[in-house]
């Protein structure tokens, strides 16, 4: 039986944003770091600086005003509700197309895009560009539901992907992702259940092959070199939420200026704001659009339910073969960048496969114009 679509809208009650403000208010901060870099985490003066703005003048009811804007539905998959953001197109031959965000990122990633892959014409397209979005949050992430059992792997939720398109009235559609939302469009790839007909990445998860290791190129030495620093330097909250998200999890249900931080230091060190763009992640995002991300995350006390994706998938991460016609975009910025030979490893009908100039982690949220244009052509050489 089809699962049920429920229409949502999003109303944060006054007290909950009362409560925010008082525990911000009341916030206990450590003493500065010892260096003048980001190197021990997020600097004191700047999550001073944010707090101060979030508590003083930040403004939610612009944010829930703008996700309002959109269709928002709630549809329950498993015992577990399910919400997206489903958008049609106008245009007669729009073609669905499934986003999915990861950690620590949200269905708000990809607002700055949703008007020009919709209604692409008003946005420099035309109308072969036009698709219609389903951008889902991750199950125990914004305002989806919390599994209440272990088993919401990577690969289940490819599978509940697959039930909530059907739902949503689409028997074959495409699929992109970013971060967790690249795992799990990968394991829908990999699944091969019929309703997708092909997927786009903007990380790529693949094991290097031997001639990689053996004999890289200039470009393969970089992108060892910078997953090497992500594993030597940031990749500590990954094994805590990996291993205990539940203990993590007390703090950030308590304190809403260490979940900011926990989340902020991300957007810092995953983007293309490095010292040549002065190392500060407003560089390349507005402080509403950080604390926006942030809010999905505290309103909802998602910072324990999110983490468990970690404990389910970040060990084994899937690495199964993928026949599926595949699109890959390599955005500077990211933490893996995998040449065309070692995407090659996983990915076996590779269609599109580009550098971008510049760009991070959050393509979507830092790139729009360039991620819309990625998208656009991946999807322009396949037919569903």
């Amino acid at each position: 039986m089809t699962a049920e679509v429920r229409d949502l809208t999003i109303d944060i009650g006054e007290d909950v944003l009362y409560d925010l403000k008082a525990r911000l208010a009341l916030t206990r901060f450590p003493e500065k770091e010892t260096v003048d870099d980001w190197d021990q985490g997020i600097p004191l003066a700047y999550v001073e600086e944010l707090v101060a703005y979030w508590r003083d003048s930040y403004d939610w009811r612009r944010c829930e005003v703008a996700l309002n804007a959109y269709p928002n539905h709630l549809v329950e998959i498993d015992g577990v509700d399910i919400h997206c953001l489903h958008i049609r197109s106008n245009e007669a031959g729009a073609r669905p197309l499934l986003l999915t965000h990861g950690w620590p990122g949200s269905v708000l990633e990809f607002m700055d895009v949703i008007g020009p892959l919709t209604d692409p014409v008003a946005h420099g397209g035309t109308a072969d560009d036009a698709y219609h979005l389903v951008i889902p949050s991750l199950p125990g992430y914004g305002f989806s539901g919390k599994p209440k059992v272990t088993g919401w792997s990577i690969e289940k939720i490819a599978e509940t992907w697959h039930e909530l398109m059907t739902a949503l009235g689409y028997d074959a559609w495409f699929a992109q992702g970013g971060d967790w939302g690249s795992m799990v469009t990968s394991a829908i790839g990999a699944q091969d259940k019929g309703g997708c007909k092909g997927i786009h990445v903007n990380m790529i998860v693949a094991a290097p092959p031997p001639e990689v290791m053996q004999d890289p190129t200039e470009e393969e030495k970089a992108a060892m070199a910078r997953l090497a620093l992500y594993r030597a330097k940031g990749a500590g909250y990954s094994i805590q939420q990996s291993t205990k998200p539940q203990t993590l999890g007390y703090g950030l249900a308590d304190s809403p200026s260490g979940q900011m931080a926990w989340i902020v230091e991300k957007f810092h060190d995953w983007s293309d704001c490095g010292p040549e763009n002065g190392g500060h992640p407003e560089n390349v995002f507005s402080r509403d659009h950080l604390l926006d991300n942030v809010m999905l995350y505290w309103l909802n006390n998602a910072g324990a339910s999110s983490g468990r994706l970690y404990w389910h998938s970040f060990a084994q991460p899937n690495l199964e073969p993928i026949t599926m016609p595949s699109g890959c975009s390599l955005f500077p910025h990211e933490i893996m960048r995998a040449s065309r030979r070692w995407a090659e490893t996983r990915f076996k009908n590779i269609v599109h496969f580009n550098s971008v100039e510049r760009g991070g982690h959050f393509a979507a949220m830092e790139r729009p114009e360039a991620f819309v244009d990625e998208v656009r052509a991946c999807f322009a050489q396949m037919s569903l």
